[in-house]
């Protein structure tokens, strides 16, 4: 007699329910790169997605609270001069963004609370070195403002956000890197490339550890570090097929599972849930979401079961489980792009009878503080994330956790670093590591105010005091010419004034002349007129005695 035994366990009937679309988000011009990217990143306070944008590159940031249609000329943060390819919420500030584009800048954000009220257009630090686009961003799973960036320049540079400077740079990369993940404490660094190989590295000292051919395919492959320490890779075979498999750190040539899923163009997304050990395959282009266990004994990866829509995806983020309603035993959320400009909210819960905290399904999660500094992490000091209870912290505020660190804000403070003097005396030339390092920290130091980046010695001093001396002299010289002028101008105008006058006097005096002289002759005129008059009556007089 033979029967089948049901492997045992609780999230055996995870059950995925699409929210009403009035609860959902509508009219966003989803980004139409063809960059492999999930074009979208959630936290428990935003969801912000990369979008279509004439002029450069942007990407819209909504409240949780603001669903519905989506205005046309909602306010973006848009600052990058080409298409954004990558965004990432920082896990230890839900109020900061980083963002990659192919305008080869990284820019880091702070967004206020309840979302944007105009187009942000400055960032809070730019970080400049790579020479082609940006099309990967990541930030450290413990370590405060400790950010990985990788472009198709096959570079792969590890900042430190806090000071705006580089603090590790991996070039032994061929080709274009796909993908970068960080282990469970951030001391081991998996990527994959486009040659088809997974490389283990120290993040700290770029040294590479191990390598070994990933997948056969030529389409992209993706790499993530389970909590455990175990590798889980997606990629395709040498027909097309898509598969995963599973690997061990110290034995990658040897997969401890290799599994074909199906044919398909799309490359698989794995999102990973660090509490439940379940891991969500979305592919680009599908219209389901897989999800699988991972657990110690054989087959290692099991298969749940598949959550079907109707409309392919073409981007999808998955919430922390800080934002997930622990009332309604929901262990996931995700946010699922369409191409027809919809957000679909998809909710993922393991049906219970009980309202009671549920304990087995809420095991302590990721905290939103910082377990390290970026200081202490490059030093060598290793540490877990924090974590915490969902039973203790929990609020249930529109259906999720609300941060408790809602006011921070990032602050940058530039460090004086002795290289930027001869970067500064060649006007801001040069190559490599350095200049890459000087020209962030330069283009911030304007923005942010900043202490100098520079150091002077006592001849640069002298020198610039030399320089304000010759301008002071320059300075005087213009306003004693000046005054020159003036004066010039000012007695021209007095002459002007006199002539004026004297000719005025004159016209009057001439005036007063003409008009004695009419009088004058009006006077002889009458007088001789009298004496015409007179002269014939003495004749007559004269006559008169005669006779």
């Amino acid at each position: 007699m033979s029967f089948r035994v049901v492997r045992s366990s609780k999230f055996r009937h995870v059950y995925g329910q699409s929210l009403k679309r009035e609860q959902c988000y509508d009219n966003i011009r989803v980004s139409k790169s063809s960059w492999d990217s999930t074009f979208c990143a959630v936290n428990p306070k935003f969801l912000a997605i990369i979008v279509e944008s004439a002029g450069g590159g942007a990407f819209i940031v909504l409240p949780h609270n603001k669903v519905g249609r989506i205005a046309a000329d909602h306010p973006l943060v848009g600052g990058h001069k080409g298409p954004v390819l990558d965004i990432a919420w920082c896990p230890h500030n839900d109020n900061v963004i980083a963002s990659g584009s192919e305008d080869c800048v990284v820019k880091v954000w702070q967004i206020p609370d309840g979302g944007l009220s105009r187009t942000l257009t400055e960032p809070v630090v730019d970080l400049v070195f790579h020479q082609r686009r940006v099309g990967l961003v990541l930030w450290h799973p413990s370590a405060l403002n400790v950010l990985l960036t990788a472009g198709s320049d096959n570079q792969v540079v590890i900042w430190n956000v806090g000071t705006g400077e580089i603090l590790v740079h991996i070039d032994s990369h061929p080709d274009i890197v796909y993908s970068a993940c960080f282990n469970w404490d951030g001391s081991k660094l998996v990527t994959t490339c486009k040659d088809k190989k997974i490389r283990i590295y120290d993040p700290r000292s770029a040294e590479l550890e191990s390598e070994a051919m990933c997948h056969e395919g030529s389409k992209a492959t993706r790499a993530i570090f389970l909590r455990h320490g175990l590798i889980f890779t997606t990629g395709f075979n040498r027909s097309s097929e898509r598969q995963y498999s599973l690997r061990a750190p110290d034995a990658l040539n040897e997969p401890i599972v290799m599994v074909e899923l199906d044919t398909s163009n799309g490359v698989m997304f794995p999102l990973y849930d660090a509490d439940t050990n379940l891991i969500y395959l979305c592919g680009k282009g599908d219209s389901v979401i897989r999800y699988f266990e991972v657990t110690p004994e054989p087959p290692f990866v099991h298969y749940i079961n598949t959550f079907q829509t109707p409309d392919p995806q073409r981007g999808i983020g998955l919430m922390p489980k800080r934002g997930c309603d622990v009332t309604t035993c929901e262990i996931a959320k995700f946010y699922r792009l369409n191409n027809n400009g919809l957000c679909q909210v998809i909710s993922m819960t393991v049906p219970r009878k009980s309202d009671l905290f549920q304990e087995d399904l809420y095991p302590d999660t990721l905290a939103e503080d910082a377990a390290i500094t970026a200081e202490e992490w490059i030093a060598g000091k290793d540490a877990d994330p924090l974590t915490f209870s969902l039973k203790d912290r929990v609020s249930i505020v529109q259906g999720g956790y609300v941060s408790s660190s809602g006011n921070n804000s990032l602050s940058v403070s530039k460090k004086a670093n002795i290289l930027n003097k001869a970067s500064a005396s060649r006007g801001g030339g040069g190559g490599g590591l350095a200049s890459g390092n000087h020209s962030s920290a330069n283009n911030n130091e304007s923005n942010d105010g900043g202490a100098p980046a520079a150091i002077f010695s006592e001849k640069d001093h002298r020198n610039i005091l030399d320089e304000i001396r010759k301008l002071k002299a320059i300075i005087v010289k213009q306003e004693n010419r000046i005054r020159a002028l003036e004066a010039k101008v000012n007695a021209a105008a007095g002459d002007e004034t006199d002539a004026r006058n004297s000719n005025k006097n004159g016209s009057g005096q001439a005036a007063a002349a003409t008009s004695a002289a009419a009088a004058a002759a009006e006077s002889s005129h009458a007088s001789e007129s009298a004496n015409d008059h007179a002269a014939p009556a003495s004749t007559a007089g004269n006559a008169h005695e005669e006779d």
